[in-house]
């Protein structure tokens, strides 16, 4: 579907799974809406990622059914699972409060592609007894996203104590030695733990796209039972 200022690619779903997802920034609020409007217009469900409240407050007052979470910049329109039912488990662990607006990133995204997902908060190392505390809501996951800055260590150690996938997310926060959040990549990256893949710095849709995968592969291996 061919606009002005850009093409938007209605059959990506058919080739994917998985329908076109809208990155806002960078957009003018005019062209984001535009291009939403469009998609509903072809009855595609929409994800908006990294959503200024302008954009989010003229797509929740056009659309009944629109939601907009302004901690994460996300914006929903529909979604790709409709009125089924979620499938498997995503569990995301922020490291911190400050590493929620990612973490919120990657969750809503897994659950808009069709997850269930169990988001688990300020369990970063500094106070590692809140991690042990939810252990066994981690291990019940068929993937695990790891959210952290500083020096990323959250990934590692969960790694090193679930059975499943961990997808490690740095921020970027932190202070100076930090360099906006590579030192927590480059912490991720080399990890002795084994198990554990690296999406970008700040890339929680990323994260949560890359989630959603491995769950529906791991539930939909289970055996089905009458």
């Amino acid at each position: 579907m061919d606009m002005d200022f850009a093409v938007i690619d209605s059959n990506r779903a058919e080739r994917t799974g998985y329908p076109e997802v809208v990155y806002c920034a960078g957009k003018t609020p005019d062209q984001a809406e535009a291009v939403m409007i469009r998609m509903r217009e072809e009855g595609i469900p929409v994800l908006g990622t990294r959503a200024q409240r302008e954009l989010g407050e003229r797509i929740t007052r056009r659309f009944p059914e629109a939601l907009y979470d302004e901690l994460s910049g996300i914006i929903t329109i529909g979604s790709v699972r409709g009125n089924g039912e979620a499938a498997g488990l995503v569990a995301v662990a922020a490291a911190g409060t400050s590493d929620l607006p990612v973490a919120v990133e990657a969750a809503k995204t897994a659950e808009f592609l069709g997850s269930r997902v169990e988001l688990i908060a300020d369990v970063g190392v500094a106070g590692i007894h809140r991690l042990f505390k939810r252990l066994e809501a981690l291990r019940k996951a068929n993937v695990v996203i790891a959210v952290a800055g500083m020096e990323g260590a959250l990934a590692g150690v969960i790694a090193g104590l679930v059975s499943v996938p961990v997808i490690a997310l740095p921020t970027s926060v932190g202070y100076g030695a930090s360099f906006g959040g590579l030192s927590a990549l480059l912490g991720m990256l080399t990890s002795c733990a084994p198990g554990i893949s690296v999406v970008n710095i700040d890339n929680g849709f990323g994260a949560g796209y890359q989630a959603n995968l491995i769950n529906k592969l791991a539930a939909e291996s289970r055996p089905q039972h009458d």
